[in-house]
């Protein structure tokens, strides 16, 4: 089983494979393909849920499905995400709800969508033994204050205020850092600046690692991020299924004499 300590060990040596993952099937599926690092993302509340953003999303979402995740997972390191207003708002409320995502719910880390005011809590959160995935760049729930999910770090300010951030997490104990939409420049130049691995997401090709959200590897929207790829087409594949589905029961097809069964004991009820 992926610990904190071997990926940490894995920065500079070999590449990091982290894919989202929302549910049990899904998470064997990624688990068996041997991938390092399962985040039970709040991107679920684009991805799965039908929100518009992440911000709806609640501790008890993601503590559920991060349970339907570890109890699906053998090999990969399964990381919960704190979502919007679960930290950084008050310490002790922050420390349990990030406790309780591998109290109860069984997670092996958890994952701060990081700036200033998350420096201090990683610090306390590892001292009480919850591992720290930081997060910089373009950071979600803060969309309403971006303005949108525009590329971050593009300005001089910006880019060494990204260095700094990454500097102070990861000597606050973070175990790893997710750099998501910046350039790629920018992302290989933290990567040499800190000594954890940095797992990038539209951040090019010069991190420790890559990330994406499993439905756009899978193909199961319409639309991706253009920093993303599709590895499949999981939903023309779906829709093919559900018509045939569909289909079959009304030309009587299916169900079929094989996926019925016959009790000769109730003939005389018909």
């Amino acid at each position: 089983m992926t610990t904190t300590r071997e990926l940490r060990s894995m920065a500079g040596e070999e590449p990091i494979t982290m894919l989202t993952a929302y549910d049990a099937p899904t998470a064997e599926v990624v688990d068996e393909a041997g991938i390092d690092v399962i985040l039970v993302g709040d991107s679920m509340g684009n991805a799965v849920m039908g929100y518009e953003s992440t911000l709806p999303v609640t501790v008890a979402d993601v503590q559920r499905r991060t349970e339907s995740v570890v109890r699906a997972t053998e090999d990969a390191l399964v990381v919960a995400d704190m979502p919007f207003l679960s930290f950084g708002v008050d310490e002790a409320d922050s420390i349990e709800n990030a406790g309780t995502m591998l109290k109860e719910a069984g997670a092996d880390a958890v994952k701060l969508e990081s700036g200033p005011h998350t420096v201090e809590l990683t610090r306390r959160l590892t001292e009480l033994g919850i591992p720290v995935m930081a997060h910089l760049g373009l950071t979600p729930q803060h969309v309403n204050q971006l303005g949108g999910y525009t590329r971050q770090g593009t300005e001089q300010d910006a880019a060494e205020e990204i260095i700094e951030g990454a500097k102070a997490h990861a000597d606050a104990g973070a175990f790893s850092l997710v750099l998501e939409h910046v350039p790629a420049n920018l992302a290989g130049a933290v990567t040499e600046a800190i000594d954890v691995p940095t797992i990038g997401i539209g951040a090019g090709p010069d991190t420790d690692g890559q990330v994406l959200v499993i439905t756009d590897v899978l193909g199961l929207d319409d639309w991706s991020p253009p920093f993303s790829r599709q590895f499949g087409d999981v939903r023309s594949e779906m829709e093919k299924a559900v018509a045939d589905y569909r289909d079959a029961v009304e030309d009587g097809s299916f169900p079929a004499a094989e996926h019925s069964h016959v009790e000769e004991s109730l003939d005389d009820l018909y």
